[in-house]
């Protein structure tokens, strides 16, 4: 890696830190969008989330995984926001995970058409449907 002149790498490493700060607060901004499952706003800030990445990328001038470890001391700090930042993401990633699964749980007991079940479908009137409850034994006939 290139270094550059001590203030051009002072200038990279300030901008880097407020792109760094910029990653985390959308990060933030994800995480809230997740729980509340706006999922449009969620998918409109990837690009820019994405975008930022790159820039950030290229500011501290790394090409890989590893290339980190050449930043530097003077970069730790920018190093150790950026680790937060990726234990962040990995937050967001195990959120979306965890709805996906229910989302398919759900939809698997909605398909499932075996009468053992512990799960019980309700009608629009609240009742137990009677497809259900014919075949095995509900919660009111146990």
């Amino acid at each position: 890696m290139t270094r550059l002149p001590n203030q051009a790498q002072a200038s990279s490493l300030e901008l880097a830190m407020a792109l760094a700060q910029t990653l985390q607060e959308m990060l933030e901004l994800e995480f809230e969008q997740l729980k509340v499952q706006n999922l449009d706003a969620f998918e409109a800030s990837q690009a820019n989330k994405n975008e930022l990445l790159q820039q950030l990328a290229q500011l501290a001038g790394i090409q890989g995984p590893d290339s980190a470890d050449a930043l530097g001391p003077e970069w730790d700090a920018f190093k150790e926001h950026m680790a937060y930042c990726r234990d962040m993401h990995r937050r967001n990633e195990v959120l979306i995970g965890r709805k996906i699964d229910a989302i398919r749980g759900a939809l698997q007991s909605l398909q499932m058409q075996d009468p053992s079940s512990s799960v019980e479908i309700y009608d629009r009137l609240g009742r137990l449907s009677r497809g259900r409850r014919s075949g095995g034994r509900g919660y009111s006939e146990a």
